[in-house]
């Protein structure tokens, strides 16, 4: 069994996450999604908030795929999240050339310390290399229309949130 893991801090949760959560369904029989918990940030969403999100999401995207897909917490190093969810597969997002040149120094350095996990990138599609969660938090906060770059689930959450 392929178990693939899934970091990032989903704060919230993007399209662009929604692309690589696609195409990492594709690689493994069971994706796990990390979310990082540090606990000297304060998230827009709180853990379990961003966990029902995401859950949310999965069953209205991928339905067919919904059970093979759970969401844990973690702290510290990636590499020992996927290596304690039993991933051999790390799967990493990228819009750009700045990620990739920090997601390859990452792979090495990911590699060396878990030489049994491999990292896999996922290039964002087109439509949604633009979007940060950085940003979807600032225009929500604004008072923008970010229906154009989360699920609607979110969307409505941070309605909500910032109305």
């Amino acid at each position: 069994m392929r178990i693939a893991f899934y970091p990032g801090s989903f704060d919230p949760m993007t399209n662009g996450h929604v692309d690589v959560l696609d195409q990492a369904l594709a690689l493994c029989d069971e994706l796990v999604i990390g979310i990082g918990v540090h606990p000297g940030k304060t998230p827009m969403f709180s853990f379990d908030e961003r966990a029902s999100l995401i859950g949310h999401v999965v069953r209205a995207e991928f339905s067919a795929r919904a059970e093979a897909v759970s969401v844990v917490a973690f702290e510290g190093l990636v590499i020992e999240a996927a290596a304690s969810a039993g991933a051999t597969i790390l799967v990493r997002g990228l819009r750009d050339g700045t990620d990739l040149d920090y997601e390859m120094q990452m792979a090495g350095m990911n590699r060396a310390m878990a030489p049994g996990i491999t990292t896999v990138f996922a290039p964002a599609y087109a439509e949604s290399r633009h979007i940060t969660a950085t940003l979807v938090r600032q225009i929500a906060k604004m008072g923008g229309d970010v229906a154009p770059f989360v699920p609607a689930v979110v969307q409505k959450a941070l309605a909500a949130r910032s109305g």
